[in-house]
């Protein structure tokens, strides 16, 4: 339960995604049999619109989320964390899956990366 597989039949970019599992999630995951789905609990997954149901019934009720706040939000805020942690664009682009460079930066723009530190300045 360290990693979650997902084939390409199943994602935008066609392509098969394996994707770590944090720690604070798997303790979270109950272990079942190796051919159940890790949400329902049996060989059968949730339909298609479950989880966009219980997102609009949270959003509802959250005093936190905004009307413009969606799940894919949660995929720059994802992005953004991946870089501000590992610092590599070439990785980021791979854990987004993008075919090119050009379309993981747009994940990134607005954001404020330091640039430089104080050993980089010149001495006057």
């Amino acid at each position: 339960m360290s990693y979650i597989s997902l084939s390409g039949s199943r994602n935008k970019g066609k392509k098969n995604r394996i994707v770590p599992v944090p720690n604070f999630v798997r303790e979270r995951l109950n272990r079942g049999e190796d051919e159940n789905n890790i949400f329902s609990g049996n060989p059968y997954a949730y339909n298609e619109d479950y989880f966009k149901t219980l997102w609009s019934r949270y959003k509802k009720k959250s005093k936190i989320l905004k009307q413009h706040n969606t799940l894919y939000s949660f995929r720059h805020t994802g992005a953004i964390k991946v870089y501000e942690k590992t610092g590599d664009l070439t990785k980021l682009q791979h854990v987004m899956g993008h075919s090119t460079l050009q379309v993981t930066l747009t994940y990134l723009r607005g954001l404020e990366i330091k640039q430089l530190s104080v050993s980089d300045m010149p001495e006057l």
